[in-house]
């Protein structure tokens, strides 16, 4: 019964899939020859055979046949490598002495402790490995797009299994705001980490890293699968906007373009995966200047400034493009900042003559504290207009103003043109 037993713990694992068939006859053969080492003391004249077919062991001992007087007087006489002449007859009475004797060995001759021991080892080696392997086919694939099942949705994350039922975690923190999945939907996202947590891989996706992006137009824009457009720098703020930096190396070539599709019919694609995240494609370039320019798109620039030592850019824009620039949000400018790799701060073109309703800071210095203006003008907001086509965050941010200051002297500009 224990025999049979043992003979059903290797039948459930010879069909797994992430351990290849040699691998797991020899791991089966290593745990035998260890309890024939533990019984006998060694196992060099024993022959083990793995039958992964039927996935049963079959154990042979090999003996050499000596004489009787041998093998009762001999101090060279060992059990495990001799048989005598007349034990050997009882076995084939047609065997003679020099003749090697194949005897199978039953599992039960063993014990039961011995068989127990033996089915606990193989159970764990095996599970090990097959962690092992699972930990080293996914270390591989860091970077990769997989499409897997959602299996369990919890506050947190959600397990993910893939089409051999490995599980894949995606964190909260890994999901795009906007995304909503229940159990049997099925996922696309990019490996993003693979640990081993007390022997147990743990294998992250993401949604949201730049990678995924990036594999996205692997996959839409044959010409960058094929090298022909390299991506630069991807910047993304998940669900909302994201820019991408391409760059050709054949002229004959418009990288955007051909990032674009005809009618959008490339990058339609990779919107409605994102959960219709906006994607500028821009062309990439070495002049600082024009690349400030093109990665704040669609805002139309009128100067910019750059000092490279703080890397830092001014940029001056007419009156009805600063908003254009800073974005819903402020996501437009924050993201051009890491595109470009300056601290952009946007004012307003003062040499562009002002419409008529608009008012001069100044004529609120009866309302509004004359060292509060002074702060504005300081950043470009001369007027009442240009103060509030900025959002609060924006001042905040380029002032240092607190927010009451703030929201008290948007009251004041607002009412004006109210009246």
């Amino acid at each position: 019964m224990e025999g049979v037993n043992l003979i059903e713990s290797f039948s459930e694992f010879k069909d797994i899939k992430n351990i290849d068939r040699a691998t797991l006859m020899s791991i089966i053969e290593d745990v035998f020859r260890s309890m024939l080492i533990k019984k006998y003391g060694s196992d060099k004249n024993f022959d083990i055979i793995v039958n992964p077919d039927k996935g049963d062991v079959e154990i042979y001992k090999n003996r050499k046949i000596v004489d009787d007087e041998f093998a009762e007087d001999s101090f060279d006489y060992d059990e495990n490598k001799h048989i005598s002449f007349s034990d050997a007859q009882k076995i084939e009475p047609d065997f003679e002495i020099g003749e090697d004797v194949s005897e199978k060995v039953k599992l039960e001759d063993f014990g039961r402790r011995a068989v127990l021991s033996v089915r606990q080892n193989l159970v764990q080696k095996i599970l090990e490995l097959e962690k092992s392997e699972i930990y080293n086919k996914y270390k591989e694939k860091v970077g990769d797009v997989i499409t897997a099942e959602v299996y369990q949705v919890w506050k947190k994350e959600i397990m993910l299994m893939d089409d051999e039922g490995n599980e894949l975690l995606l964190p909260k923190t890994e999901q795009i705001p906007s995304d909503f999945f229940k159990k049997g939907d099925t996922v696309k996202a990019v490996v993003s980490k693979v640990d081993l947590k007390n022997g147990t891989p743990s294998i992250i996706v993401s949604r949201t890293s730049p990678v995924f992006l990036e594999r996205l137009f692997e996959t839409e824009v044959p010409e960058i699968f094929d090298g022909l457009i390299t991506i630069k720098k991807i910047v993304r703020e998940p669900g909302e906007r994201a820019k991408v930096a391409v760059e050709s190396y054949d002229d004959r070539i418009d990288p955007v373009g051909a990032c674009v599709g005809m009618k959008g019919s490339r990058i339609h694609g990779i919107v409605r995966e994102l959960k219709n995240e906006n994607i500028d494609v821009i062309n990439f370039t070495n002049n600082s200047t024009l690349l400030i320019q093109r990665s704040l798109s669609p805002a139309k620039i009128t100067t910019i400034k750059i000092d490279e030592e703080t890397k830092r850019a001014e940029v001056f824009l007419k009156p009805d493009q600063i908003s254009l620039a800073i974005g819903k949000g402020g996501f437009n400018i924050k993201l051009a900042g890491k595109l470009t790799g300056y601290e952009i701060d946007v004012f307003r073109d003062t040499d562009i003559d002002v419409e008529t309703e608009d008012v001069d800071l100044e004529e609120f210095s009866d309302e509004i504290e004359a060292d509060i203006i002074e702060q504005l003008k300081s950043i470009g907001c001369d007027t009442a207009k240009s103060v509030l086509e900025l959002s609060d965050d924006e001042l905040i941010r380029r002032t240092g103003i607190s927010v009451e200051t703030i929201q008290s002297v948007r009251d004041v500009l607002s009412a004006e043109f109210e009246d």
